[in-house]
């Protein structure tokens, strides 16, 4: 279909992270690639003198920033005097100059750090994030980093932070930095490459990765982060390379090279094979072996399904004609944007999809109507209250809405979209219509295949992401996995933060680093300017307690089941879901009570408004 193209004291979080010896590797290596004098540092502890002799003149309080400092070309760096050592108190951040750049300087325990100023995600200032147990939370999407070392601990987005060097002298808080790296704000952790050649002589993939989203890339980096230097496939029904498909609804004109996730180069560089344009039809555990719908087999050794969603397609009359789109790719997102141009869109599906392509079309089309089978928007995931205020959000934007209400038939003319007709007789005028009504697991090739599926298509997963096969792991969309936060309940969770962890948990354990997952679901969305920040699981909540004001579209929504808070919602009150998120990843329970009565200065610090 379509007539273009053919077809969410400080709170400590436990995420184990394991530090890899290549990564260590990475710390004997200056920013500007030349090897310093900790390289010479032996496994075992031991090391040269020139090691030791190093770390004793040290000014810096990393002992590996003096072995920096001294072996780099001085013209590379800049270094300056950003503030007095009384201007910091500890648990606070702040944004300060360094040369031309920036850099957040940050105190915890008595101790500096100096890290990137920005989320290498989408750039949110991390400054107005949450500082809590050693590392930033991003105020935006909920992605974390270490403030020892910069790396990400937890997601969305694939890059680290840089690290800068810190000393105090004469009570003056001083920062020395790459200038370089400065200006990127961020940095792709040390990678290996493939150094097993006896596996391509016998035609074995070490790791097949059949889909391309967060969750196999995720998976595909950390292996190669984690030293791992086998073979690695990933193979996707896509023509791109790996892309940001959350953009698509959200900036509809966005071509494929523009929300690349990763270039080709890329994948070149660290010898991860990327087939593109493959289909799979068949898995085959008794010989572990993967065939594609174009006859190709791939014997494995260990498989990460990840294969995403699929649209639930409409069952109605003259869903033939053209112009009618199911949004999966960049050229069905710029196509829907170039029909739309002041013409009629008609978005059947209140879904966040349907509405933030709504949204993004409310200044470019002549008219915009959404179609839903329910009555208010999000309101099983939001509430009645917040999804009534969302829907006046849209009626102020000239969105008209035809609720309670389903398509019964596309008419055309000339084979084209003319009219959207609804099971009530509205016939609605339409030169484009953009379908968002749901989703489905996409694991129908896995039918006979062995592995264990639910009544929904969902594949159960342990707390390693582990399948009931030995070996196949799966993540993403298509699984249902043990919750910690709701006390190990399975549910399926289709954010794109939480496919990336997935995807980094399976690796992990692909590598027999027993790891489990134990990250707090985080998700946003964002329409006509305005996002909403969405942590925890609320399923099943039974009220929602309020606190700002919904008209003024800022406020906070909690979602309780009995006696605790399960989630959280916000508008224009950043960084409180980042805030809660931290809570809920310590362990710590968030009662109802507590939200009720609005005293939430155990909430409330630094950074954040006041309610």
């Amino acid at each position: 279909m379509g007539g273009c193209f053919s077809k969410p004291k400080p709170v400590e979080v436990k995420i184990e992270v394991v530090v890899p010896e290549k990564e260590k590797e990475r710390d004997k290596t200056s920013p500007n690639g030349m090897a310093s004098p900790v390289a010479n540092c032996k496994p075992n502890g031991t090391t040269k003198h020139l090691c030791d002799e190093s770390l004793a003149l040290s000014a810096y309080q990393n002992p590996r920033d003096l072995a920096l400092s001294a072996y780099q070309n001085p013209m590379d760096f800049v270094e300056a005097a950003v503030c007095h050592v009384r201007d910091l108190e500890n648990g606070q951040m702040r944004e300060v100059e360094v040369g031309g750049g920036k850099a957040l300087l940050i105190k915890e325990h008595g101790e500096y750090s100096a890290i990137s100023h920005k989320c290498p995600h989408y750039g949110a200032p991390l400054v107005k994030g949450v500082l809590s147990g050693g590392r930033v939370r991003c105020p935006w999407h909920g992605a974390c980093f270490s403030i020892a070392t910069g790396d990400i601990e937890d997601f969305p987005g694939l890059d680290s932070l840089e690290k800068f060097q810190v000393k105090v002298e004469k009570d003056k808080v001083i920062i020395r930095a790459n200038k370089q790296a400065l200006q990127t704000q961020k940095r792709t952790r040390m990678m290996s490459k493939c150094t097993g050649l006896s596996n391509y002589s016998a035609g074995v993939t070490s790791v097949l990765i059949i889909g391309a989203g967060p969750a196999g890339l995720v998976c595909a980096e950390t292996l190669r982060q984690e030293g791992f230097g086998d073979r690695i496939v990933m193979c996707t029904v896509d023509k791109h390379q790996p892309y940001d498909r959350p953009k698509l609804s959200k900036s509809l004109e966005s071509t494929a090279e523009q929300i690349t996730l990763r270039s080709k180069e890329f994948f070149q560089k660290y010898d991860i094979e990327l087939l593109k344009e493959k289909e799979v039809v068949t898995v085959d555990i008794k010989t572990k072996t993967v065939i594609f719908r174009d006859g190709l087999k791939m014997v494995y050794k260990n498989l990460l399904i990840a294969t995403g969603s699929s649209p639930k397609i409409l069952n109605c009359k003259g869903t033939d004609v053209e112009n009618v789109f199911y949004l999966r790719t960049p050229e069905d997102a710029n196509c829907i944007a170039k029909l739309a141009n002041n013409k009629n869109a008609i978005v059947v599906g209140a879904s966040y999809v349907g509405m933030e392509v709504a949204a993004y079309l409310a200044e470019k089309a002549h008219s915009v109507s959404v179609v839903s089978q329910e009555d208010i928007p999000f309101r099983k995931a939001l509430g009645e209250k917040v999804g009534r205020a969302i829907m006046k959000m849209f009626d102020n934007n000239r969105i008209k809405f035809y609720m309670l209400n389903e398509v019964s038939e596309f008419r055309g003319q000339q084979g084209k979209l003319k009219e959207v007709v609804l099971n009530s007789g509205k016939v609605l005028r339409a030169d484009v219509c953009i379908i968002g009504a749901g989703v489905s697991p996409a694991t129908s090739f896995l039918k006979h295949s062995g592995i264990n599926m639910d009544s929904k298509g969902f594949i159960p997963v342990s707390k390693t992401m582990q399948t009931n096969v030995p070996g196949v792991f799966a993540a993403g969309d298509v699984v249902t996995f043990p919750l910690a936060l709701r006390s190990n309940k399975k549910v399926n969770v289709p954010h794109w933060q939480m496919a990336h962890m997935h995807g980094r948990i399976a690796a992990l354990n692909m590598l027999g680093q027993a790891t489990e997952i134990n990250t707090i679901p985080y998700f946003w969305t964002a329409m006509f300017g305005k996002s909403i920040r969405y942590a925890g699981h609320g399923e099943g909540f039974d009220s929602v307690i309020i606190q700002g004001d919904l008209d003024e579209l800022k406020f906070v929504a909690f979602y309780t089941k009995s006696e605790e808070v399960i989630a959280v919602a916000s508008m224009n009150y950043d960084p409180i879901v980042s805030k809660v998120a931290e809570v809920f990843g310590s362990g710590r329970t968030i009662r109802k009570r507590d939200v009720e009565i609005g005293d939430m200065s155990w909430l409330i610090g630094k950074g954040t408004q006041q309610l």
